[in-house]
């Protein structure tokens, strides 16, 4: 089974509380996000966001140009379906993060659980250089992976953990790294996962 065909049949088969990323609201990644305090008009966009709660968060607090990519056909039918007419409010896109070519410069760069699936040195340096194409001169970065005490497979799936060093490494040709911390999410099975999640701004 191929990253698409395995996203595609999650999506298919669980329900969102059968994932182990669910949260009923994403709170670190909207406190980190309202910091900030960019226009509501600010291009802000979420990666690998699956049917997850952030866009619904952010229409919530007012913002009007938001984008959601996500590798699987079936997760972008899910939120749209439960955003309804708000759904008319997001650009989506389907596609694996690795072949996206931005067209738009994103004030913001949102990315919960989607990063740390790249294990390749080679996709992973790409990702780095897809954010530098995406993200505006003034623009931010939020990312969240799991850390070196955290899992080290997730959906069946290989993934790999990071600290802040190794985060830093990653983008610090483009971008300064404002702060990191961990934390534990806890899944809907009662597990324990533990997240680094760090900030960027580009240089």
């Amino acid at each position: 089974m191929d990253k698409k065909q395995h996203w595609e049949n999650v999506f298919a088969t669980k329900t969102e509380k059968e994932v182990s990323w669910y949260q009923s609201y994403p709170q670190t990644s909207v406190e980190f996000f309202t910091a900030l305090q960019l226009p509501k008009a600010a291009k802000i966009i979420d990666v690998g966001g699956g049917d997850s709660y952030f866009i619904d968060a952010l229409l919530d607090l007012g913002y009007t140009n938001l984008t959601l990519l996500d590798i699987s056909g079936n997760a972008i039918e899910r939120i749209k379906k439960r955003l309804g007419e708000r759904a008319l409010q997001v650009a989506f896109i389907e596609s694996d993060i690795l072949d996206f070519i931005p067209t738009d410069k994103y004030a913001f760069w949102h990315d919960r659980a989607c990063f740390h699936f790249l294990t390749a040195t080679n996709h992973i340096e790409k990702y780095a250089d897809i954010v530098d194409k995406a993200l505006a001169k003034e623009g931010r970065m939020f990312i969240g992976a799991f850390s070196d005490e955290g899992p080290k497979k997730c959906s069946g799936l290989d993934i790999k953990q990071y600290n802040m060093e190794s985060l830093r490494f990653v983008f610090e040709k483009e971008f300064q790294l404002k702060g990191c911390f961990t934390e534990d999410h806890k899944t809907p099975f009662e597990t324990i996962q533990n997240f680094i999640f760090c900030g960027f701004k580009r240089k």
